[in-house]
């Protein structure tokens, strides 16, 4: 049998430059996820620190400066770029895409968030640490609200299933809500019907000007 031996391998993990609060901890999170053993911090002192201070002696930070010339981008400037990237899911860039839009009835769909309010520990349950109501399924019910709110669509079954372990087929955003006849209007990649019924909502927002 032949042997074939790699030199080199891995992947390389581009994240946000939400760095501060809970940015930090999704940071965090994701090295210890990947079990990343070398992590690049550029032109962040304070995050290098934070981050030689909180990783695993076995992970390597890395301060690289910053190329002269370079400018950071303007929080608009961010919002801008995420809408972009949004509007491609959705219609493509160079190759056109078609989404489709319909309509789905409340009672045919299931949603959640992620996260309920944080309480000190001597208010939560027995047995159960602030820590636990971040990854809390709380249901939501339809209202005027989901307007222009972008929701991941899980494979899970439903809540018995483990829905945050589950993966998500894709996104759709709601682009009206219509409170008489009880329906959600969808925007979609992919025609009717949704490949399942629980959707999850997320903080992102997108006005569909097609």
């Amino acid at each position: 049998m032949l042997k074939t031996k790699t030199s080199t391998s891995g992947v390389i993990i581009n994240t946000c430059g939400w760095v501060k609060g809970p940015g930090y901890k999704v940071l965090t999170h994701a090295a210890q996820a990947f079990e990343v053993d070398v992590i690049l911090v550029l032109d962040n002192e304070r995050l290098y620190n934070e981050l030689k201070r909180d990783m695993p002696k076995f992970v390597k930070v890395v301060y690289l400066p910053k190329s002269g010339g370079v400018v950071e981008r303007t929080v608009s400037q961010r919002a801008e770029g995420r809408d972009a990237r949004i509007r491609e899911y959705f219609y493509g860039k160079r190759t056109p895409y078609y989404p489709h839009s319909f309509d789905v009835k409340f009672t045919d769909l299931k949603i959640y968030k992620v996260g309920a309010p944080s309480l000190p520990d001597s208010c939560m349950p027995l047995g159960m640490r602030a820590e636990d109501a971040l990854t809390k399924l709380v249901q939501v019910w339809p209202s005027p609200a989901l307007a222009h709110r972008l929701l991941a669509v899980s494979f899970a079954a439903g809540p018995e299933d483990d829905v945050l372990h589950s993966n998500v087929a894709g996104f759709v955003c709601v682009t009206a809500v219509d409170m008489d006849r009880q329906t959600l209007t969808i925007l979609s990649p992919q025609p009717r019907p949704l490949p399942n019924t629980v959707l999850l909502l997320s903080e992102l927002q997108y006005m569909d000007n097609h």
